[in-house]
């Protein structure tokens, strides 16, 4: 969850700049090449060798490494207040950038820096200085960077861990010319179309001058596919606007899905242009300088900047594509790959923790059908929906049950079960009134209707929790625990169409249980019955192994007090993954977040994350 397991702010790294002069002691040669052969995304920036070492060191002087055009946008649109054009323009007063979190200055990642380029344009001469970030990953030759297809192309240098203090023949780790660019032959710049789901690219470097390659200096990073859309990532960049000492930002943050597009996004303030290309780390070293990346900024229009959703930073899912252009990259190939792109089947997208923070009411069962579990969520609206189980711990769509309204607004609890006995799943509910309803087969029936087992004024309006189980009676899910507001705890065994079954008192009313927030049931031991698990109030959360009319059972402690589980807002157990066992716990959190925690036990299994947090 990520409350609890948020990655720390990491420290800057302890790396110093190894003493050179100071910039203004250094008399850069002046004077600019007065042509030079233009780069494309896919050939060689220098075909005929003129462009070497010394032309970099004469072109680069210190003002011209200062000034900055972001590929991403027109140069004749570039806002010279801002130090020629940023990306994405922050908007402080929005309240939903309030909460995001912030990119933090740091001295910098010896594996991650910056590619200072200049083009020869057909009807302008401009440059893209700062233009990109790039990071050096694993490559048989030690020579390749990772960027942004926007920003391939031209004659360019990257600059590990670029010091903005020191001109480009005093940057600590040396610069590297770029030889040849990489990216996929269908790629369309800054566009807004799925196309942009291409948005990735490789440079091959040229040795430095002391013959050292790139790798073998800063050490590389690790490409990875894309695990999920939902990742915790640390993003990396050098922005060159709204970046007075002109260093490094890392930012570490929560992926989610861009919808319609092969590609994750994530919220996060101070990603200014010039972080294009840029790595997101899903682990890092910062004492080496290198770790795993999953991603790069990059994607719908360039990354960024759709005027709208200014506080939104894109990237390509690293899948197939990536990868095969990467293989190309390794091997110094250039193949092309048609005219059309064929966008992959696009994962389902449960939506945002802005949304997810409205879930009151959970419950589990397999109300479609095909014995994959699915998942039943009461909102505060009062709307009703399901979410369809894929079988592997995700979901494959939603289906309006109810519409908001008052009705179900009026639930107190609810719970999963096969009290009815037909083919699917039911729901046994209980309104605030005393109202006890159970509502057979709902994935084929709906949500009306269904069958009365008490009528409004009755006890039941003090069920405040309920849990559905298989506690030792049947071989159905047909037994409920009650959880009374004065603190006794009930078992209902054979629960049916007919009634309550028969009751056994568990306990008697008592101040400890009147603390029990929140109660579910699941089979986590594998045993004859079926566990309960209780989350207290103050945070500590309790499996009762082997409940049944006897007894709650054995007490092991899965959480102490005063754990981040205080902030578990709702939670349902059922069997979601392919192992067919009822033993997944579903959480949802209070900043929306929601969990499974797949093959729980006597501890809490794997976390997956299928909501992000708001």
């Amino acid at each position: 969850m990520s409350l609890a397991q948020a990655q720390p702010q990491a420290q800057p790294q302890d790396v110093t700049p190894s003493p050179t002069p100071h910039p203004s002691s250094v008399t850069a040669p002046s004077g600019e090449p007065s042509s030079g052969p233009t780069g494309t995304a896919t050939g060689d920036a220098d075909a005929d060798g003129a462009w070497s070492d010394a032309d970099a060191l004469r072109f680069w002087t210190p003002e011209r490494m200062d000034s900055a055009t972001d590929p991403a946008l027109p140069a004749q649109k570039a806002n010279p207040s801002a130090k020629s054009g940023q990306r994405r323009a922050d908007s402080p007063g929005s309240a939903a950038a309030a909460d995001m979190p912030t990119a933090e200055h740091f001295l910098g990642l010896k594996s991650v820096g910056t590619i200072f380029t200049y083009t020869t344009d057909p009807t302008t001469d401009r440059m893209h200085a700062h233009k990109c970030s790039a990071s050096v990953v694993e490559s048989p030759g030690h020579n390749l960077i990772l960027t942004a297809g926007h920003c391939a192309g031209g004659m360019a240098v990257f600059v590990p861990m670029y010091a903005a203090e020191y001109t480009l023949d005093k940057q600590p780790f040396g610069f590297y010319r770029i030889s040849t660019w990489f990216t996929d032959n269908r790629y369309v710049h800054n566009t807004k179309k799925p196309i942009s789901d291409l948005d990735f690219a490789f440079g091959r470097l040229e040795a430095s001058g002391s013959g050292k390659q790139a790798q073998d200096v800063v050490g590389a990073n690790k490409l990875l596919r894309t695990p999920a859309y939902l990742n915790k990532v640390t993003m990396v960049g050098y922005p060159s606007s709204h970046n007075p000492e002109d260093h490094g930002v890392r930012c570490p943050t929560q992926t989610e899905a861009l919808p319609g597009f092969y590609q994750i996004q994530a919220k996060c303030r101070g990603m200014w242009g010039g972080v294009s290309g840029g790595p997101w780390f899903s682990r890092v070293d910062w004492a080496k300088g290198t770790g795993d990346i999953i991603g790069n900024v990059g994607g719908y229009n360039g990354g960024g900047n759709d005027e709208n959703v200014d506080w939104l930073t894109y990237s390509p899912v690293h899948g197939d594509w990536f990868f095969r252009l990467y293989d190309e990259a390794k091997n110094n190939e250039h193949l092309t790959h048609g005219t059309t792109y064929d966008q992959p089947p696009l994962p389902y997208s449960m939506g945002g923790g802005e949304t997810w923070s409205h879930a009151r009411l959970l419950a589990s069962g397999e109300y479609t059908g095909d014995g994959k579990g699915d998942l039943i969520v009461v909102w505060t609206d009062g709307e009703v929906t399901l979410y369809t189980g894929d079988g592997n711990g995700g979901f494959t769509g939603e289906r309006r049950l109810a519409a908001p309204g008052a009705t179900w607004k009026g639930v107190k609890s609810l719970t999963g079960g096969d009290f009815s006995g037909g083919n699917g799943s039911d729901l046994l509910v209980v309104f605030d009134s005393g109202e006890v309803r159970i509502l057979p087969d709902v994935g084929t029936k709906g949500v009306s209707g269904g069958i009365k087992l008490a009528d409004a004024g009755s006890v039941w309006s003090h069920a405040d929790q309920i849990t559905a189980g298989n506690f030792g009676t049947a071989n159905n899910v047909t037994d409920l625990l009650v959880r009374w507001s004065d603190g006794e705890v009930s078992d209902y065994t054979a629960v049916g169409d007919r009634g309550f079954g028969t009751e056994h008192q568990l306990l008697k009313a008592n101040d400890t249980w009147k603390h029990a927030t929140l109660v579910t049931a699941g089979d986590f031991t594998g045993g004859k019955n079926w566990e309960t698990l209780v989350r207290w109030s103050d945070g500590e959360v309790s499996q009762f192994q082997e409940t049944g009319p006897g007894g709650l059972g054995k007490e092991v402690k899965m959480a102490p007090a005063d754990s981040i589980w205080s902030h578990d807002a709702v939670m349902t157990a059922g069997s979601y993954d392919s192992n067919g066992w009822p033993d997944d716990l579903v959480v949802r959190w209070s900043d929306g977040e929601t969990s499974m925690y797949a093959h729980t036990g006597a501890t809490f299994g794997a976390e997956r994350m299928l909501v992000a947090p708001k």
